[in-house]
């Protein structure tokens, strides 16, 4: 429940201020993983600020048990470390949150952080099983599928580059499958993998 409405209420913060917007994790050609935080700048930090500001206050107002508030914390705590790159102490943190969490919708988004961690450090298969279990608990989440869809396309193209031509086309329909998921949850956030899926004939249904 806390990061849900921890989201909610932080993108309507931001979208008031209409602060400028960084993708944290890795980008791949015109593909791109996809975790949006405001951007921090020497004069006006403002992910700190704000990250800290509404975060303390979600722990403040809304009701709830000992147990959810720490789970939070750590989970707070995690988003601040991965978004300053200390992908190790994130990671302690996401691992405490989700000894504590126990709402199914909280946990997908700090498996789905645990994802990008991974697929940042280039462990891609690591990652994918992040994603998975992310979207078993919140099939609602598009960029996990993007993420999955990118990792897919990505040793697709190596496969090609290998002349592997078999598996790069496994790999391309693995990109194709999750695309069509990340695109149908959310229409107008994945353009260009949308072009790559008109361009190489792959919106039909086969």
């Amino acid at each position: 429940m806390f990061i849900k409405i921890f989201f909610f209420v932080l993108f309507y913060l931001l979208t008031k201020q209409k602060k400028k917007w960084i993708i944290l994790a890795i980008k791949y050609n015109k593909f791109q993983f996809i975790i949006q935080m405001p951007r921090s700048q020497k004069n006006d930090n403002f992910i700190d600020k704000t990250f800290t500001i509404v975060a303390d206050l979600l722990l403040k107002v809304i009701p709830t048990t000992q147990r959810e508030k720490e789970a939070f914390t750590y989970y707070r705590d995690g988003m601040s470390a991965q978004s300053e790159g200390e992908y190790a102490e994130a990671l302690q943190n996401y691992y405490e949150a989700m000894r504590l969490e126990i709402d199914p919708y909280d946990r997908s988004y700090i498996l789905y952080n645990i994802g990008l961690i991974h697929t940042s450090n280039g462990e891609y298969s690591k990652a994918l099983e992040y994603y998975f279990q992310a979207l078993e608990r919140n099939p609602s989440l598009p960029q996990a599928f993007n993420n999955m869809a990118v990792i897919y396309h990505y040793q697709g193209e190596q496969a090609v580059e290998q002349q592997d031509l078999e598996k790069s086309e496994a790999r391309f329909e693995k990109a194709s499958e999750y695309w069509k998921q990340a695109i149908a949850l959310a229409p107008n956030n994945y353009i260009e993998a949308f072009n790559w899926l008109k361009n190489t004939d792959r919106l039909k249904e086969k």
